[in-house]
């Protein structure tokens, strides 16, 4: 399935809805449009999900078998790890490099949860309980068992549009689910590819539906749906909340990955070439288009001149570009709408007195292209210190002693991730206990593991992806009593 063919394929997905253009954040062209699919499209895909959910066609599989299914969609996302590649990168602008390292990541997601396939039992306990109003106690046998929610939505943003789709559907299968899904409407394309695939690897009709539209219209109608009993959610705090309003309809439980303003601590002893290199790729990756960006550095005083020009000098070394441009290293935005929303923090910022180091304008070129800035004299009570940009833009300010440095780190609404950068061990563990974040990074930057929870503190999320979490999050746990 080559990128043309999905570029026409999703011309000629049924909808009711508004045609909603695909734009090329690099060239500023449209690649191809579609129509939202609409709400009638939404009850359609909720109703067959429920119908195989019922019938059993999945979640009534062994364990066994489901994950020799999930294991050949891995197989078959490697197979096809080029058509990814060039999807995603077009579709989001990000350099190829980026892109394919992402893929073998996607594939793992199903061979790491089609491990959970056999191994998702309950517990058994010997228990004694006392009859009503008598001194006798009675021999129970009790039990619990872990059952698929049944229909789930998921709901996936635009920033890494094949690794959420993979991140969610994976334990969603893994668990026996069956689930209506929606990529955001900026970059479907991938998920044309990885539903054929699905298909094609043995996953019963019905246990996966895609839905392509606009967040206010297909997203909105599939978490206010009454038989969808769950909505994995990765996007804006802002949407988060909106999610949970309309959950209350049928009360329907929740998982959010939001957003972050992820502190990054370096200290004086820590190793400062690397420490500078990887808070400014923390940061100027992927045009700071990233939940986990390390968006405020906080550096101790007797380096931080130091920190700061080096943080500078990667920024201006950074070559920006389409993925078929050589040599790129971080690709655009990926909208108009997001350079008005990034550009529109730096002209407040400038108006109120920040002090940009380097950056703060747009590239004199085709592209939502945004230079790598760096900012100080950064006031803690600014918007660009405490809300999410999600551009590449950093804040460094100093500090002269851990209490000092923790305070700052902590002033946000959000806690999704954070690092800290020492040769003092004893500190760094210390550090990690008093860090507000769902994730603390020591002397690393931008890691993961499939077999690690991940989530956040605050609001910057409810629930917990990866590990036997992840796959816990899409299940129901029942009690039950025998009397001996």
């Amino acid at each position: 399935m080559t990128l043309q063919t999905v570029l026409d394929d999703i011309q000629k997905r049924p909808g009711t809805g508004e045609v909603i253009p695909i734009i090329d954040p690099v060239t500023e062209e449209q690649l191809t449009e579609f129509t939202d699919c609409g709400p009638e499209a939404v009850d359609e895909a909720v109703a067959r999900a429920k119908a195989s959910y019922e019938a059993g066609v999945w979640a009534g599989l062994p364990g066994r078998e489901r994950a020799k299914v999930m294991w050949r969609i891995a197989d078959l996302i490697e197979e096809h790890a080029a058509e990814f590649a060039e999807i995603d990168a077009t579709n989001t602008g990000m350099p190829m490099m980026q892109a394919e390292l992402i893929v073998p990541t996607c594939a793992e997601f199903f061979r790491y949860y089609a491990g959970w396939c056999t191994k998702l039992n309950g517990s058994s306990y010997d228990v004694k309980t006392s009859g009503i109003a008598s001194d006798t106690y009675v021999d129970q046998h009790a039990y619990t068992l872990n059952e698929p929610y049944g229909v789930v939505g998921l709901i996936f943003p635009w920033n890494g549009p094949i690794f959420n789709a993979s991140a969610k559907l994976a334990p969603a299968l893994a668990a026996g689910c069956s689930s209506v899904v929606k990529p955001a409407e900026e970059t479907p394309l991938s998920a044309l590819l990885l539903d054929r695939l699905i298909a094609e690897a043995g996953v019963p009709d019905g246990v996966v539906n895609l839905l392509t539209g606009y967040g206010h219209t297909a997203g909105a109608a599939i978490t206010a749906h009454p038989d969808v009993e769950k909505v994995a959610f990765t996007g804006s705090t802002e949407v988060g909340k909106e999610i949970v309003k309309a959950s209350a309809g049928n009360l329907k439980k929740v998982m959010l990955e939001l957003g972050g303003k992820s502190p990054v601590l370096i200290y004086a002893d820590a190793d400062l070439d690397k420490a500078i290199f990887m808070a400014a790729m923390g940061i100027f990756v992927h045009s700071g288009q990233g939940c986990v960006c390390g968006s405020r550095i906080f550096v101790e005083r007797s380096v931080y001149d130091r920190v700061v020009e080096g943080i500078a000098a990667v920024a201006n070394s950074m070559k920006l570009g389409g993925p078929k441009e050589e040599g790129c290293m971080s690709g655009p935005l990926i909208s108009a709408k997001q350079l008005t929303r990034v550009m529109g923090f730096l002209d407040e910022g400038k108006r109120d007195g920040v002090e940009v180091v380097t950056g703060g304008h747009r590239l004199d070129r085709k592209g939502y292209f945004v230079h790598p800035t760096v900012l100080t004299n950064v006031d803690r009570g600014m918007r660009l210190f405490q809300q999410e940009i999600f551009g590449p833009v950093v804040t460094i300010l100093p500090f002269d002693n851990d209490d000092e440095a923790v305070a700052m780190a902590n002033d946000t609404t959000y806690g999704l991730a954070s690092t800290v950068w020492t040769n003092n061990l004893s500190r760094a563990h210390t550090l990690a206990k008093r860090l507000q974040a769902g994730t603390v990074s020591i002397n690393c930057q931008l890691v993961f593991d499939h077999s690690v929870p991940f989530g956040g503190y605050k609001q910057s999320g409810w629930g917990h992806e990866f590990g036997r979490e992840g796959v816990e999050a899409y299940l129901k746990k029942k009690s039950v009593f025998a009397q001996l």
